[in-house]
């Protein structure tokens, strides 16, 4: 695909523009919300248990040991002050075996997730990293889910509010192209095509059999090119039952996305075959939004809804004594938040 085309992709996609380019048109919303809670940063009062009500600087480790154990995968949490030796002893006596998942303990937008395969690749990750970082099993199920949960303070039954089928970024072989040529055929892998270069290299040049799908990032991040689909209309009783029973469990979680990888929905609503591999607080974004299908203006309608249920999450709360941040400490949480995206963009 010639440049202009990709660039004009772009352009006519919302989908792909910069997170201000969507959000700062909605400033007066969440200006007006913040007079309601008389604070800007109201939202650290809405999860009490989450640093900074999960927006943004939490530790993953924090929230998974939080989550009931038999809901997630093995997970190891690696100092930087160790070394690649010590660290990798550590992953296999907790008896993670290759390959496995590598991602910062505080992260964003999947920066910094990548697939371990060997001891070389794990030392490299480990060298590259400015930060302490998680080990996690892989889990065998094939589908990614993204499911946003929200229960006010005091009820005992959440509601779901909204559910994204995350198809992670492929080609699929036609027995002619090489991967680099099925890549430039479709935009949304197009635009993946540096990231993509760097981590396969020369193995880009390898012509797939016609028919064979090749995965070219094994987790469903949109920043990585997977393709969400809006699957909000699949909420069932049997699905609420599981995640409600899951987070009612959770000390001070009221709002909030979970991510989780499942064999199938029908299995998922009847509590069998899932994992959840992270869950987002405040700073999770209802991501059904992104569907292709959807416009700009379903987009900015879903937002303000659901940044008017974490508003009155948070001043419930804090009516019951839990804190917003002062203006001074949501301005340095924003500061450390963008340094850390800066160095998270390079590993």
């Amino acid at each position: 695909m010639k440049p202009w085309r990709l660039k004009l992709h772009k352009l006519i996609h919302w989908e792909y523009w910069p997170l201000w380019a969507i959000y700062y048109p909605l400033f007066p919303v969440w200006l007006y919300f913040s007079i309601k809670a008389r604070s800007f940063f109201f939202f650290n009062a809405a999860n009490p248990s989450m640093k900074n009500g999960g927006m943004a600087m939490e530790s993953k480790m924090e929230i998974y040991n939080m989550i009931p154990q038999q809901y997630i995968p093995k997970t190891v949490f690696i100092s930087k002050e160790e070394t690649p030796k010590l660290a990798l002893e550590k992953v296999l006596v907790e008896g993670i075996r290759f390959p496995f998942i590598a991602k910062p303990d505080i992260g964003m937008k999947a920066f910094g997730v990548d697939k371990i395969h060997n001891k070389d690749e794990f030392k490299d990750y480990f060298l590259r990293n400015p930060e302490h970082f998680l080990i996690q099993e892989l889990i065998p199920y094939a589908n990614e889910v993204g499911i946003f949960y929200v229960r006010k303070p005091g009820e005992e039954k959440g509601e779901i509010t909204g559910i994204v089928s995350k198809l992670f970024l492929s080609v699929l072989g036609d027995g002619k192209s090489s991967i680099l040529e099925l890549i430039k055929k479709d935009p949304r892998s197009h635009l993946q095509l540096e990231a993509l270069q760097k981590k396969f290299g020369f193995k880009l040049n390898m012509v797939l059999d016609k028919g064979k799908e090749f995965i070219l990032v094994p987790y469903g991040s949109h920043t990585r090119g997977a393709k969400f689909i809006d699957d909000t209309h699949r909420l069932n009783e049997g699905l609420l039952h599981t995640i409600d029973s899951i987070c009612s469990k959770i000390e001070g979680f009221h709002y909030g996305r979970l991510d989780v990888l499942h064999s199938s929905i029908e299995e998922l609503s009847e509590g069998k075959n899932f994992s959840i591999i992270e869950i987002n607080g405040a700073g999770g974004e209802a991501t059904h939004i992104y569907d292709p299908k959807h416009s700009l203006f379903f987009a900015w309608k879903e937002i303000t809804r659901h940044w008017s249920m974490l508003n009155n999450i948070s001043i419930i709360n804090h009516k019951k004594g839990y804190s917003y941040l002062s203006f001074k400490d949501g301005r340095a949480m924003l500061r450390a938040n963008g340094e850390l995206e800066a160095q998270l963009k390079v590993i």
